[in-house]
């Protein structure tokens, strides 16, 4: 006979496997009394949106790092925020992030609030935010439902239905393994679970806690699982993006507007991104085709980018000039540090 699945099950696996993450209390240190501080979950969750464990890191890091609290996350220049999350992608985040610091700054003494509600009132802090930070930080038992959390559900009950349309049976499934108790140290443990054994492709089944009572494994579909509509296929966006730089070595930079794709970031100036895209050239000069086309993917749409240079010292109607010693690649969006890639040879 199956077993069935139980949170004890899991917790004692993750007692012993829990993986070290540096915004992460260990279920060790917690049990000891250490809480985890509110700030760091904070600012590790919203990272973590559509991005991977890896690819955070640094990130978190370098945030903590320049700005250990949410006070001095406040208080911080706002191209300077968007300069250090140049690369995370998903922009948004980062205008979200300082508005949240700033609210929970001013409105709430600095301190985070512990219910899911006030939680979910800040801004860019939606409905899965919410519940991780609950659960993490606070220790609420809220369900935490994200990709890795969603693929274990699948699988352990077997549900064949196609996300996203099985979403809801998969969070009533979930909600119904979200112990009482140690909420924070299991929300973290399904996501382990997920993310190093339940993997997507090729799961190790075998060193499974959960092995005897996975449904999937059972019915010989696990790995299958789970199941998906298929996606639409994106559509291509194109576009022309200018570089010049003047006789002293500056280069003419702008900040996009604050709504939109890449808002608030800084950027080359250039055409608006269409089928057939109109050509705005931010002053008149003798622009000249880089020799390579630029290609980047968002989350809706295939994007490839023209790129043309030139040399002038005309003043522009839009963006500044940059001095050279001041400039770094690095400040800019991947899209936007691919056009100077393709365009920095030319003033070799």
């Amino acid at each position: 006979m199956r077993e069935t699945a139980s949170s004890d099950a899991l917790l004692s696996w993750y007692d012993r496997h829990a993986r070290q993450l540096p915004w992460r209390v260990s279920p060790q240190d917690r049990a000891s009394g250490i809480k985890p501080d509110p700030y760091r979950i904070w600012l590790s969750e919203v990272m973590l949106q559509q991005t991977t464990v890896a690819a955070v890191k640094d990130y978190f890091l370098k945030f903590t790092a320049l700005w250990p609290t949410v006070r001095d996350l406040a208080e911080a220049d706002d191209a300077e925020v968007m300069a250090a999350w140049a690369g995370l992608g998903y922009y948004a985040r980062a205008r979200n992030l300082l508005k949240c610091a700033r609210v929970v700054t001013d409105e709430h003494g600095g301190v985070f609030p512990n219910d899911r509600d006030s939680l979910q009132a800040l801004p860019g802090i939606g409905p899965y935010t919410s519940a991780a930070i609950s659960a993490i930080a606070f220790d609420l038992p809220e369900t935490v439902l994200d990709g890795n959390v969603e693929r274990v559900m699948s699988r352990i009950h077997a549900v064949e239905a196609p996300l996203p349309t099985s979403k809801p049976e998969l969070m009533t499934l979930a909600q119904a393994l979200t112990p009482q108790k140690r909420a924070g140290d299991y929300a973290q443990a399904v996501m382990d679970l997920g993310a190093t054994i339940c993997t997507p492709k090729s799961p190790a089944c075998g060193i499974c806690p959960w092995l005897d009572a996975c449904e999937g494994r059972e019915k010989g579909i696990a790995s299958e699982l789970p199941r998906k509509l298929p996606k639409k296929a994106k559509p291509t966006r194109r576009g022309i993006a200018y570089v010049l730089r003047n006789s002293d070595g500056a280069w003419l930079l702008e900040t996009r507007p604050d709504k939109g794709l890449l808002g608030g970031m800084l950027g080359w100036p250039g055409s608006d991104w269409a089928e057939d895209p109109i050509p705005a050239p931010p002053v008149s000069a003798d622009w000249q085709p880089a020799g390579m086309e630029v290609r980047h993917t968002f989350t809706h749409f295939h994007l490839v980018l023209n790129v043309m240079v030139a040399e002038a010292d005309l003043e522009p109607e839009l963006g500044e000039f940059i001095p050279h010693q001041s400039f770094r690649p690095s400040d800019l969006p991947t899209v936007m540090r691919k056009v100077f890639d393709a365009a920095k040879h030319r003033f070799e």
